[in-house]
């Protein structure tokens, strides 16, 4: 009998200092793809690489700032903030590489140090990028989260660059402005704008002559 006691005495001792089951832990390549294979396995690679193609194609301006320290959470709110049709993407620097490869955006692989979240933008590059700062500042990433640097039309820019292309005319208002000189017919002028993920330089060139029709 003493000795069931006393069994039973050590038993309740040791789950005493028994842990707890542990949470399971926010995945680290969660922004990547997850660790289910999205962007790991060969055919994950090969999806993400000509989704970002895809991505590539209708972009206006594309730039990149520092995804590490950046949370799942975080990146939805970011998201959430973004004007329509800006996308996004943190990409594994191999498969940026290729994606860029043979297209107007391939100045970019200078920038593929770390790890990088990249910024798809179809139009509005000034909502794009006042989005991101007012994250950067409601974050208090300001200090470690800057714009890296960006593309348009082929060409890289460094943060500040970004920053005074930010506050030009957007396409719309270019378009409007050339337009109204050329004084193109309303109609037409809509269905140029409208096009989906047209360059400004081809915008405005179609815009001139259908105005000059």
């Amino acid at each position: 009998m003493k000795q069931s006691l006393v069994l039973l005495g050590l038993a309740a001792s040791a789950s005493a200092f028994t842990t707890a089951p542990a949470r399971p832990a926010q995945s680290s390549t969660a922004l990547f793809g997850g660790a289910r294979g999205g962007a790991t396995t060969l055919d994950g690679k090969k999806s993400t690489v000509a989704a970002v193609k895809e991505l590539l194609d209708s972009s206006e301006m594309i730039f990149t700032v520092p995804a590490s320290g950046i949370t799942v959470s975080e990146a939805q709110n970011l998201r959430r903030s973004l004007p329509e049709g800006t996308t996004i993407k943190v990409i594994k620097n191999k498969l940026m590489s290729r994606a860029v490869e043979g297209t107007e955006y391939e100045p970019v692989g200078e920038m593929l140090q770390g790890a990088n979240m990249w910024f798809f933008i179809e139009e509005d590059i000034g909502g794009s990028v006042k989005a991101f700062n007012s994250f950067t500042k409601d974050y208090a990433k300001k200090e470690t989260h800057s714009i890296l640097g960006g593309n348009i039309e082929g060409t890289n820019y460094d943060a500040a660059g970004v920053d005074a292309i930010s506050k030009l005319p957007s396409k719309i208002e270019l378009i409007t402005r050339i337009a109204g000189s050329i004084k193109a017919v309303p109609t037409k002028v809509a269905r140029v704008v409208k096009a989906p993920g047209m360059k400004v330089a081809r915008a405005i060139k179609l815009a001139g002559e259908e105005g000059s029709e």
